[in-house]
């Protein structure tokens, strides 16, 4: 279905929803389960506009809202691109591409297919989260006409109105992922694969990064290396949907790379402590309590002051879908 522009006018757009990060880019808070989670990403240029991930079908208000208050057109948008298409990524794009009558979707070429015909996706994602949980949450996933989809390549190269963006292949949270460098603010637009980092636990020594083992194509040793080649660009921030910017500081976010490889790596030596044999439901639950330990020491290190019972509700979703990653990579492992 189409929303029109009526139905998210500003006098209904929370500002706080809107966040501008200079060089033209704002990250929109889609609402996702909780404000503060999960962004996408509005790149005005040249009086020209693109979105980087879309959130779920209830986002789209959000998006729409965002362009009509920044006095943009739908009709200005050239590009819709999802870093990877899990539905807090994707979820809306068919929806956002209904009322955008000159976008054009990128995705990584193993996207293509699923934004076309949803069905696989959606199956997939029912038998982590569930029929309810997908109604509630995602609704109705629109596919998207294949004529106005997009496979990006490794390595090319996106002359937008003067703009230069570039895509990598960045396997490792998931084998569909690319992630977006945007040449002029020197960062990049990371989807899952730099990372998590919820604004609750910044301090005064900066934020905080977690790794995602989400189901259902965890593979450490790709999404080191993924993380690596993106190291070697010296990026200035990163873009994370889960939850906007971190930077201007290249420092920064060199340190929060290594420590994130660091923390796979304790995540995969946890995981495989588990006996093998172990009995399903007691593995998710001992998976389940060896990240709550290493994610409570990692904020602890942090700086971070945070009651633990308020850090594991916070970190509850993560907890949960990345025991599930864990058990998934593990089986692989020992097929």
């Amino acid at each position: 279905m189409n929303i029109p522009p009526s139905k998210t006018s500003p006098a209904i757009f929370r500002p706080e929803w809107l966040l501008p990060l200079g060089h033209g880019i704002h990250a929109v808070d889609t609402g996702f389960h909780r404000e503060v989670f999960d962004a996408a990403y509005l790149i005005v240029h040249q009086g020209r506009a693109l979105f980087i991930d879309t959130g779920t079908n209830p986002s789209v208000p959000r998006l729409l809202g965002a362009l009509e208050v920044l006095g943009l057109a739908p009709s200005s948008v050239d590009w819709v691109i999802p870093t990877h298409v899990h539905l807090d990524h994707a979820g809306g794009a068919g929806l956002l591409m209904a009322s955008l009558p000159k976008a054009r979707l990128m995705v990584h070429p193993r996207g293509v297919r699923h934004m076309a015909d949803p069905s696989a996706l959606v199956a997939g994602a029912t038998a982590v989260y569930g029929e309810a949980e997908m109604a509630r949450s995602y609704g109705h996933i629109q596919p998207i006409d294949s004529s106005r989809i997009d496979g990006s390549a490794d390595g090319q190269w996106l002359d937008w109105n003067g703009r230069r963006l570039l895509f990598i292949d960045t396997p490792g949270h998931a084998r569909h992922h690319h992630c977006i460098w945007d040449e002029t603010s020197r960062g990049w637009f990371t989807g899952d694969t730099f990372g998590l980092s919820y604004r609750e636990f910044d301090t005064s020594r900066g934020p905080w990064l977690l790794p995602t083992t989400t189901p259902v194509q965890f593979d450490p040793q790709p999404l080191k290396a993924s993380i690596r080649r993106m190291l070697e660009r010296e990026p200035e921030c990163l873009y994370l949907t889960h939850f906007s910017r971190i930077g201007p500081d290249a420092s920064l976010v060199k340190r929060l790379g290594a420590e994130l490889i660091e923390q796979i790596d304790e995540l995969v030596g946890m995981a495989q402590a588990v006996p093998p044999g172990t009995d399903p439901a007691r593995r998710h639950a001992a998976l389940r309590e060896g990240l709550a330990a290493l994610m409570l020491r990692r904020v602890r290190a942090n700086g971070c002051t945070m009651d633990d019972a308020l850090v594991r509700s916070l970190l509850e979703i993560d907890l949960e879908l990345n025991a599930q990653g864990l058990a998934i990579w593990l089986d692989r492992e020992t097929a």
